[in-house]
């Protein structure tokens, strides 16, 4: 027995001792890698005011806005995608920055891709805005035009880091930009914002400024006046309900004003460690992540006719029922376009897990539907090309469909004339077209896939002519950070595939890796239990940043923006936090406001919609007007039918979730169309046959 105890005390002590060297190696190497970090830091050593006034001189040496074909943009994150307002074959992409896990390098070029062509342009001009990142911009309303502000540059090691409060204009149709200098206050220097349009008004909300010892996020609200000039800084009542400060949300426009979503911030929070060995259990104050699910309503009441030059509008923000059906487990880095009435979301990353040795984190490619007046979420999911389809040779969609479309009828109705027939046989006329498009019919064709791109978030989104483009994203896996150099197109009528436009491979990752220490900490996994003697003793309260809750690049661990989820504690603390809300979640109703309108049919076209139902929507449109003390009289016929028409596209986009999943259960059961009695006795010639 004595000799069994014996062996069992020296296996111990041989366990311990071993244990002891693993942790006197792992120690050696964080020291060594901190060490490293603080011998390449590049604080003292770079002046970004220098870096930048460089930038600027050699900006200067561009004697006129040129373009020129190019490839692709390089990878990149951070960026801006924008759906021209003033051309719909355009999309531009502005700014962003590449981290290969070793140097960080910032973009300041402005990038056109001509859709029906193929085609990237590079634009190049002596007043472009300096290189950054994190910056926003949107269309201008009213005003036409691309507005930009603010934005952040670093050094290339990431030791130092400079936030711009400049704001810009580009003219979309000549590539020009524009540097506007405003009267009175300004909104400060900022990153992760965001901005939208209503009416003639620039709306800018949020954000966070990084400096050396803290990030600060932002809850400030700015409305700049394009016809004066002027930002507003609205003040609102203390007891107001209004959006708690965060970065990196969903900001949309609405014919009332804007709608928030969502976003990302930390907070302090106390955290109890292990108990110590003088029966106390040591705290901490750290700052966890948080995503915000709330949802706000921004309303916006224009200045009266007779009030003084410069007035600002009246603006009130309004808490919103949590949106129904949100996608499961929330996430963050979930961008967000605006299309029709709705917002498309794809990506994100949740944190599933957290412990000593690190987070465990889950990323999506999940593509959703965000009605905004019903405030819902619906799924998208794609779906197999149609074979049966009515009139095949119907396959554009958007205002370019509607424009060949009336071409086609002003075509066969001047072939009718010409012949002598009249107008009523101009449906049964062939006519031969001949269109300049000829480039775009001899384009190589594109691949396309039937799954969703790869998981990621933060992955740029736009929607030009009913067409969703998605650019870029990031995804992680352990201290690798891969931003994906690519970019794809999603019909959202169709949704039959997915169009990649180009693909490149990302480029070799230059960090350190983690896996060789995952494997030391997994190792040690099978140690615990077995010291329990060793105990924390550290008892002093101290504010920390908390671990992020997924695995971030070591470069972001200040001011990141896109995190995952928070914890137990930090869902808590939200909860507590933000305004009570006694709406149960699940209490938006499925069913349209207003269902006296008529309602689009499983495989029904907007065009053959409003065939079917343009009597009832011009009715509606005159009883609006009249309603509204305009006469109807004063507008034209064709103005009258491009409205009615465009009431009738709004309630067919309003209703295609629905329709698309009654679509589906119909082809599921073998319904591939419904046809009215009227088209199948057309098609017959006479009478059809009932039995």
């Amino acid at each position: 027995m004595a000799k069994d105890k014996k062996g069992k005390s020296e296996g111990k002590k041989a366990k311990i001792a071993e244990k002891k060297q693993k942790q006197e190696k792992k120690g050696a190497k964080k020291e060594k890698v901190k060490n490293s970090k603080a011998n390449d830091s590049d604080a003292e050593d770079v002046d970004l005011d220098a870096v930048l006034a460089e930038y600027a001189k050699k900006q200067e040496q561009f004697l006129k806005v040129t373009e020129s074909p190019c490839d692709p943009p390089r990878s990149r994150a951070s960026s801006t995608l924008v759906a021209s307002p003033a051309n719909d074959n355009e999309l531009f992409l502005f700014g962003g920055e590449y981290f290969n896990g070793a140097l960080a390098t910032f973009f300041n070029d402005l990038h056109v891709y001509l859709i029906n062509r193929d085609e990237w342009r590079l634009v190049t001009s002596p007043n472009t805005p300096l290189p950054r990142s994190g910056h926003a911009w949107c269309r201008g309303g009213n005003a036409g035009g691309i507005y930009l502000f603010g934005g952040e540059f670093s050094s290339p090691k990431q030791g130092t880091f400079y936030h711009y409060n400049d704001f810009w204009r580009c003219e979309p149709s000549t590539r020009e930009w524009t540097r506007l200098e405003t009267k009175g206050k300004s909104p400060p220097a900022r990153s992760g914002h965001r901005m939208t349009y209503y009416k003639n008004y620039i709306i800018l909300f949020g954000g966070f400024q990084d400096t050396s010892q803290q990030t600060k996020y932002l809850a400030d609200l700015w409305l700049y006046d394009t016809q004066n000039f002027v930002w507003h800084n609205p003040m609102l009542p203390l007891a107001t309900q209004k959006p708690d400060a965060r970065s990196s949300f969903t900001f949309l426009p609405h014919e009332s004003g804007a709608v928030l979503y969502g976003g990302y911030s930390r907070v302090k929070s106390t955290v109890t460690g292990k108990q110590t060995k003088g029966g106390g259990q040591a705290q901490r104050n750290v700052l966890k992540p948080l995503v915000h699910q709330d949802c706000f309503f921004l309303r916006i009441a224009q200045p009266a006719a007779d009030a003084p030059p410069n007035s600002p509008p009246t603006v009130r923000w309004e808490r919103r029922k949590k949106p129904a059906n949100a996608p499961n487990p929330p996430r963050a880095g979930a961008t967000m376009a605006h299309h029709k009435g709705r917002g498309i979301m794809f990506g994100g990353v949740h944190d599933v897990e957290e412990s000593e040795e690190g987070i465990d984190s889950e990323f999506f490619n999940g593509l959703f539907a965000w009605n905004i007046e019903r405030n819902r979420y619906f799924p998208l999911s794609l779906r197999k090309p149609r074979t049966n389809q009515r009139n095949p040779q119907e396959t554009r969609s958007g205002r370019r469909g509607r424009g060949q479309a009336n071409e086609d009828e002003l075509l066969r109705n001047l072939a009718a004339l010409q012949t002598g027939k009249p107008l009523a046989d101009a449906d049964q006329m062939d006519v031969e077209k001949t269109t300049g498009d000829t480039d775009e019919k001899q384009l190589p064709a594109k691949e396309v896939l039937q799954e969703f791109p790869h998981v990621r978030f933060n992955a740029q989104l736009t929607v030009q002519d009913d067409i969703l483009y998605i650019y870029g994203g990031t995804f992680e896996k352990g201290d690798r950070e891969f931003t994906f150099d690519e970019m794809y197109a999603i019909d959202l009528g169709k949704l039959d595939g997915v169009k990649q436009i180009f693909h490149r491979e990302p480029d070799n990752w230059l960090g350190s890796d983690d896996e060789d220490s995952e494997e030391e900490d997994g190792s040690d996994e099978d140690d615990e239990g077995e010291d329990e003697d060793e105990e924390d003793e550290e008892g002093d309260v101290k504010m920390s940043d908390e671990k992020p809750l997924h695995t971030e690049s070591t470069r972001k661990s200040k001011r990141k923006d896109t995190v995952v989820a928070p914890g137990d504690e930090a869902s808590e603390m939200a909860s507590m936090a933000s305004t009570f809300d006694d709406t149960p979640d699940d209490a938006t109703s499925t069913t349209s406001p207003d269902d006296s309108f008529p309602h689009p049919r499983p495989f029904e076209s907007r065009r053959d919609f409003f065939q079917r139902t343009g009597n009832e929507w011009q009715e509606a449109l005159m009883a609006s007007l009249r309603w509204k003390g305009i006469q109807p009289e004063t507008l034209s016929v064709k103005e009258i039918k491009t409205r009615a028409f465009e009431m009738s596209e709004e309630k067919w986009w309003d209703c295609r979730e629905e329709i698309t999943a009654l679509e589906d259960e119909q082809e599921a059961a073998g319904i591939g169309e419904v046809v009215t009695l009227a088209d199948r006795a057309e098609a017959s010639g006479g009478v059809g046959r009932r039995r």
